[in-house]
């Protein structure tokens, strides 16, 4: 069950950032991973995974495509994300980086000893 649910995890995050560069924005993470009932050693695996890796490789190049600059780097960067707009850009980026945000905030939120507080 747990390689499933990773293996479904990668692929609605991959389906995530195809649709993030179509303007729809579609996944709130935390709320995903919660409904889910993804385990903490799930979500540590899927931060370490190839998947939240080029997460990140997105969202540092689209915020190094955002900065400018002429070097050989920066021009790459202009030829792979020049036909979308900034403002669009950096939504993407902020967007997919708050999916790899909510990954950490659950993880954290999952350690031992973590209980809910239940109001009186």
């Amino acid at each position: 069950m747990e390689e499933s649910n990773l293996h479904e995890i990668y692929s609605d995050v991959e389906k995530a950032i195809d649709f993030a560069f179509q303007n729809k924005f579609i996944m709130k993470f935390y709320d995903y991973l919660k409904i889910k009932k993804i385990k903490k050693y799930e979500v540590e695996e899927f931060i370490d995974s190839s998947v939240a890796h080029e997460l990140e490789d997105v969202v540092n190049e689209l915020e190094q495509y955002l900065e400018g600059g002429n070097d050989n780097n920066h021009k790459q960067l202009r030829e792979g994300y020049g036909h979308i707009p900034k403002p669009q850009a950096r939504k993407i980026k902020n967007y997919l980086h708050t999916i790899l945000e909510d990954a950490w905030k659950y993880n954290h939120d999952k350690r031992k000893g973590r209980r809910k507080k239940v109001s009186k």
